[in-house]
């Protein structure tokens, strides 16, 4: 099996990945798992801010917005 494993802020705009890994953490990996960002749920970047930061994703039927930082410490599979 090939996965390719790339940062959530470098997925593609409308583009499906799965969760893998969450590097961060104390308080906000805490905030991240309690809003269902856990290994195998899917996630689709659906708008970026004008400023390009922060991004917003679909997950699990809502909205959310991460942080670029943030982002960058959620490994996903495409």
């Amino acid at each position: 099996m090939n996965e390719n494993f790339i940062n959530l802020n470098q997925l593609p705009l409308n583009e499906n990945g799965i969760i893998h890994e969450i590097k961060c953490e104390g308080n906000i990996k805490r905030r991240l798992l309690d809003l269902g960002l856990v290994k195998g749920t899917n996630i689709i970047p659906v708008l970026v801010s004008p400023s390009k930061d922060p991004r917003a994703f679909q997950v699990r039927g809502t909205i959310i917005a991460i942080r670029k930082e943030d982002a960058e410490k959620i490994k996903v599979c495409q």
